[in-house]
């Protein structure tokens, strides 16, 4: 089960730190650039210098569509896995079908995803059916535009994303279901804790969009579960050839950060 190996991760380095690796081409190193694969080489010096720090990683699947980008991604799951790390796929997928049976092959590498339930249950079966893989379900998100739908009122009062919430929680069959619940919206999150006491959130918007750290670590946790995201605030802590000093010592900063709060 992925989440009894999520808290045994947190328990085992004492953090709910989760590393966002979205090597994006344009701020790589210069001294990577000529490397065949140089998503893969950052991402391999990044997780040499954070996984100490780090309780999963999430590669967002945007920034490797395309033939070399996929290498990437499979040798940067297969290193990460080396240090013990699970990897969370930041890939936001869901159809129905056999487009959603091939969109859950992507499990077969990673440990568990994020997906979009927006189109209903049977988008997300697959994902759902796989026991022991772990999967986040969108749900209040923390980019400024997620008001635009997910705050929306439904009959009877409840928002869009309160209802998300209640699915998520009704489709939990397995134990395998988490939130992704963004920290720049704190009120939020606490209410949806409320709501839905058993399921861990994997909570972005606290690095680089200054979200509320106190409130990710105090609401996101169930259970001893769940994800604290950083991705641009680690990963491009640094520029040149002391990049990796650099996101290790931001991955640390940020984990002492967030043990205040647990």
């Amino acid at each position: 089960m992925f989440f009894d190996r999520l808290r045994e991760r947190i328990d085992t380095i004492d953090s709910v730190v989760c590393v966002g690796l979205d090597p994006d081409p344009g701020r790589l190193p210069d001294h990577l650039r000529d490397h065949e694969l140089p998503r893969w080489a950052f991402n391999r010096r990044i997780i040499d210098a954070t996984h100490e720090h780090a309780a999963a990683y999430k590669p967002n699947a945007a920034f490797y569509e395309d033939s070399k980008g996929w290498r990437a991604l499979i040798e940067t799951i297969a290193y990460a896995h080396g240090k013990d790390v699970p990897v969370v796929l930041d890939a936001k997928r869901a159809d129905i079908g056999n487009t959603a049976r091939q969109y859950a092959t992507l499990l077969d590498d990673a440990d568990a995803i994020t997906a979009n339930p927006y189109m209903g249950r049977d988008s997300v079966e697959p994902f759902l059916s796989r026991a022991d893989k772990g999967v986040f379900l969108l749900c209040r998100t923390s980019n400024t535009g997620g008001t635009d739908l997910q705050a929306l009122e439904l009959a009877g009062g409840e928002t869009v994303y309160e209802r998300v919430a209640t699915l998520a929680d009704e489709w939990n069959e397995h134990d395998n279901v988490g939130l992704v619940v963004g920290a720049t919206a704190p009120e939020e999150l606490e209410a949806l804790r409320s709501r839905v006491p058993a399921l861990p959130f994997l909570v972005p918007g606290v690095g680089a969009q200054g979200g509320d750290a106190q409130a990710a670590v105090e609401f996101g946790l169930a259970d001893g579960a769940g994800l604290v995201n950083s991705s641009r605030g680690i990963i491009f802590a640094g520029e040149g050839e002391a990049f990796a000093d650099a996101a290790g010592n931001a991955a640390k900063r940020l984990k002492r950060r967030l043990n205040q709060h647990r």
